[in-house]
């Protein structure tokens, strides 16, 4: 796009966003921030007319345009003679390239009959003064401007890659003409790659050559090695793929196969000429001049295709009716008038109901529950959406019952579809404990605002049996030896006895973080300010499933508040009285907690269905999917919610 092109597009979208180019500077700026970087170099300063910008961009653009035909000449006109070559394969490398172009340049002909076109087994080559003119002129040609053309990004672009053992070649399109070639001989590293790699190594030196060009547009690949068409579909790739693979994805781009023996230009100029050279003879021409020659009618592009014709759905389903015995006994019914609500048309096929009769074939039934359900113009609905669809038009005894024995057994549904059921598995509880302290629940409650002191998580450990907590203020960067000390100094040092941890506390989590949120609320302290206070609140509270407080199952009494703070006396137990008192409150505690499990599971039951497995049976795994991460070939949400099925052994 030139100049003038951008700004008359920038005019006329300006109006869709009139705010933004409101007073002149702004609408210079706009439109500085879109040139190409060339030309931004050369313009520099910033500019306060959008007229003065304009005038001067546009003129910008004729002296680059200027300079770079006035470089190009000079480049050619620089380019040392070759010296007369005295192998005639040399030479015949060049003449496929121009039989490539869709238009020959100008004097070609011409050029092309001075070159010595022999065999070299049976004839002696000779290279006379004409034949280096020859040559020297389709060079010129080939580089010139009438046959590069000039590329337009609006359109998508076609590029041809091609590797060998020696080097890469690429050659970039667009509507069958040439816009730059592009070549390079492979490193020491690169002449050890593998032939599947060299190709790809061929394809991302394009597109880095080209990024300028490809980048935000449309660009087919014609490559004649037929593997790198399944590339984004491959299910093992090694590390050197794996990192040329993110680069590929940043463009728009199809990959298509491209036989060796059309892909001339690209493989020409991959090979050096001492390699192996298979000579690429314009048999195109040629057959083009027979063909003419017989006036045989040609097409300049055609599609071929491979079509199986079958018969329709219905015409199946006809045919299978003529030959099932069971149609036939109904047919008899009808006479008989037995039947009332079936029917038979003109062309004897039988309808119930304006529905038609499907045969008890199951292979047929099959197939009309695979278009209703797995096509692309149905993808997997559930049962009774295919039951609704298909009761309109067809009709076959327990319709309903097979359809949704069809999509029970679908594999693609079973590993995709959402589970709206109850959940699984009746509720467990676990084992009440003999003694205080004999097992204990921990957890960590993270991400809290660091305090001054450092802390920004909270360590949480209870005691099964009393539900009595202790809520210690921590740092992540903790290691494990830190914890041990602290579990020592403040569990250990306290209890006297070494418990075993099993299960979560994430309900006491919950009601820590409502204390602290409150605390924070109320008095405006830091959190690790509050934590003492929380954990007496919390230990001195009533638990229902202890019908009592934690403490008071802990020490035998609650700890005194500012309500109780001058209670008179305080009952002392000594001896048998006091071993007496405990066994009865630990009696207590262990019933209270027996029927709060039974309570709490008969409520969770209610919510839950039963799930049995047995041996040899078939199941499917769930898993959750992780963002950002590709997971069985898919990526992020649309990753299977299930994977197997796996046997039970």
């Amino acid at each position: 796009m030139s100049v003038l092109e951008y700004v008359q597009a920038f005019i006329r979208l300006s109006q869709y966003s009139p705010e933004d180019v409101d007073t002149d500077p702004c609408r210079a700026a706009r439109l500085l921030g879109g040139f190409y970087p060339t030309l931004l170099t050369h313009l520099g300063r910033r500019y306060d007319s959008f007229t003065e910008l304009v005038d001067v961009a546009i003129d910008m653009e004729q002296r680059l345009r200027q300079s770079h035909e006035d470089q190009q000449s000079k480049r050619l006109a620089s380019t040392p003679p070759s010296s007369p070559s005295q192998r005639p394969r040399v030479e015949h490398q060049f003449p496929p390239q121009i039989y490539y172009l869709e238009e020959p340049p100008q004097q070609e002909q011409h050029s092309g009959a001075q070159q010595p076109i022999v065999d070299p087994k049976n004839a002696k080559f000779a290279w006379s003064s004409k034949c280096e003119e020859a040559f020297g002129t389709l060079k010129k040609l080939l580089t010139s401007a009438p046959v590069l053309a000039q590329p337009d990004i609006t359109k998508p672009f076609d590029m041809y890659c091609d590797a060998s053992g020696s080097g890469l070649n690429c050659v970039l399109m667009q509507e069958g003409r040439v816009i730059e070639y592009a070549s390079c001989q492979l490193r020491k590293h690169e002449v050890n790659y593998p032939t599947h790699d060299l190709e790809l190594l061929a394809v991302v030196y394009a597109l880095k050559k080209w990024r300028h060009y490809l980048l935000g547009n449309t660009c087919h690949i014609y490559t004649d090695h037929k593997s790198l068409k399944y590339i984004f579909t491959q299910p093992e790739l090694n590390m050197r793929q794996r990192r040329w693979l993110e680069l590929i994805k940043d463009y728009d781009l199809e990959v298509h196969y491209h036989p060796g023996k059309a892909n001339v230009v690209a493989d020409a100029l991959s090979r050096k000429a001492h390699c192996n050279f298979i000579e690429a003879r314009p048999t195109v021409r040629v057959l083009c001049c027979e063909i003419g020659e017989i006036e045989m009618p040609t097409a300049l592009e055609a599609g071929l295709y491979n079509l199986v014709l079958e018969p329709t759905i219905k015409d199946q389903i006809i045919a299978v009716q003529k030959q099932d015995k069971g149609m036939a006994h109904i047919r008899d019914e009808i006479h008989d008038k037995k039947k009332a609500c079936f029917k038979l048309n003109e062309e004897g096929v039988l309808w119930f109901k304006n529905r038609l009769v499907v045969p008890k074939d199951m292979e047929l039934r099959k197939k009309i529950l695979d278009e209703a359900h797995t096509s692309m113009f149905t993808l997997h609905p559930a049962s009774n959406k295919i039951f609704q669809d298909l009761k309109q038009k067809f009709w076959w005894t327990r319709m309903k019952r097979e359809i949704a024995k069809y999509v029970s057994e679908c594999d693609v549904c079973q590993r995709v579809k959402a589970d709206h059921l109850k959940p699984t598995g009746m509720l467990q509880p676990l084992a009440i404990l003999a003694w205080k302290w004999e097992d204990i629940h921990m957890d960590f409650i993270v991400g809290l605002p660091r305090t001054p002191k450092g802390y920004d998580s909270i360590w949480v450990i209870i005691d099964r049996f009393t539900k009595s907590a202790h809520f210690i203020p921590v740092k992540t960067i903790y290691h494990a030896k830190t914890y041990a000390e602290i579990y020592i100094a403040r569990i250990v040092s306290l209890h006297a006895y070494h418990p075993q941890t099993s299960g979560q506390v994430e309900r006491v989590n919950q009601i820590l973080e409502d204390m602290l949120r409150a605390c924070a609320l109320t008095y405006s302290t830091k959190w690790d300010e509050c934590l003492p206070l929380a954990e007496f609140a919390y230990n001195n509270s009533y638990q229902k499933s202890l019908d009592m407080a934690p403490f008071d199952a802990l020490y035998g009494r609650r700890c005194r508040t500012p309500l109780n703070w001058s209670e008179p006396g305080e009952h002392v137990t000594f001896g048998p009285d006091l071993v007496t008192q405990v066994e009865e409150q630990v009696k207590f505690i262990h019933d209270n907690l027996k029927r709060a499990q039974s309570r709490q599971k008969r409520y969770s039951d209610k919510r839950r269905r039963p799930l049995v497995f047995e041996k040899d049976d078939h199941v499917y795994l769930r898993v959750s999917p992780m963002k950002r991460v590709h997971r069985f070939r898919v990526k992020g949400k649309l990753a299977p919610r299930y994977v197997g099925s796996f046997k039970i052994t």
